[in-house]
């Protein structure tokens, strides 16, 4: 089982994520926080083996630094945010999910992390459009594993209309 430490500072929205990643009996939330003070105490507390974090957080604090701070623990991050990034940040998080998602969507973003931080080399048919894999460097082969993901459709559109329109949600390659 996937503990999962979720760091959201609207409660709300929390507390729906919380519902929808524990919709799947392979993952459990173990706790919530709002700020980087909150993360690091419960990151602390409950050892998760990952935390899902939005990049706008309360009082002043974001999910770069709680991405940072994470690290110190080993716990890696999946980013969780309403805009995406201008560019990846293979050195804070696995990747990144757009919101507005579904259950879905979160439950293949989860086993896409889970793969990664297994070191499984997995492709997934069926991936969210709205997630974005970081590439990492594979040291045990001294080459890149990529996850590419096409660029995002236009914002405004149905994300899971884009995949009818052919939009490939994700490739996997290993470059030299």
């Amino acid at each position: 089982m996937l503990k999962i430490l979720i760091v959201e500072d609207d409660v709300q929205l929390a507390t729906t994520l919380k519902y929808l990643v524990e919709d799947n009996p392979r993952y459990r939330v173990v706790a919530t926080a709002n700020d980087l003070d909150s993360a690091v105490a419960e990151a602390t507390d409950h050892l998760p083996d990952l935390a899902l974090v939005d990049l706008r957080l309360a009082n002043g604090t974001t999910g770069f630094s709680v991405a940072v701070r994470m690290g110190d623990f080993d716990i890696p991050c999946f980013f969780i945010t309403g805009k995406a990034l201008d560019f990846p940040m293979p050195d804070l998080a696995l990747g990144c999910l757009m919101k507005p998602f579904t259950a879905e969507d979160i439950h293949r973003s989860l086993a896409a992390a889970e793969d990664i931080m297994r070191g499984r080399e997995a492709l997934r048919p069926k991936m969210p459009v709205n997630l974005m894999l970081y590439d990492k460097v594979d040291e045990r082969r001294g080459r890149r594993a990529a996850a590419r993901l096409h660029p995002f459709p236009p914002f405004a559109e149905d994300p899971h209309r884009a995949l009818d329109r052919g939009h490939a949600a994700l490739s996997f390659s290993a470059a030299p």
